[in-house]
């Protein structure tokens, strides 16, 4: 996976080869913020205004830059899936939800690897 880092932001990037260009989306926000650029250091720097711009007008108008998370996930899994799940959440003495809380948390710190979240 490509990723940036700035502030706690992360931006997914890819790279476009019609236009020969780096372009990168902020995750994790309501708002659609994208970059681009022909370089790496460039790219960089379309991040960091990018993330900068997107704070300060938040600031400006009054929002809350940040996307608002519930904690609530509802998703669906294959039925053996779910079975396995919480025969393991079981035998670890845990709720499925408990468990589950743990796999997802152990798997987003790997894939989230340097995000202050």
């Amino acid at each position: 996976m490509n990723t940036m880092t700035y502030k706690g932001y992360a931006a997914r990037i890819e790279f476009d080869e019609e236009d020969e260009i780096f372009v990168g989306r902020i995750a994790g926000i309501n708002d659609v913020i994208g970059f681009h650029a022909d370089s790496v250091a460039s790219l960089k720097a379309a991040f960091h205004e990018a993330v900068d711009d997107y704070i300060d007008t938040c600031a400006k108008i009054g929002k809350d830059p940040q996307k608002p998370y519930s904690g609530k996930m509802m998703f669906r899994v294959r039925p053996e899936l779910h079975r396995k799940a919480a025969l393991a959440a079981e035998l670890s003495g845990k709720s499925l939800n408990q468990w589950a809380e743990e796999a997802l948390e152990k798997a987003a710190s790997v894939t989230a690897e340097g995000i202050n979240a």
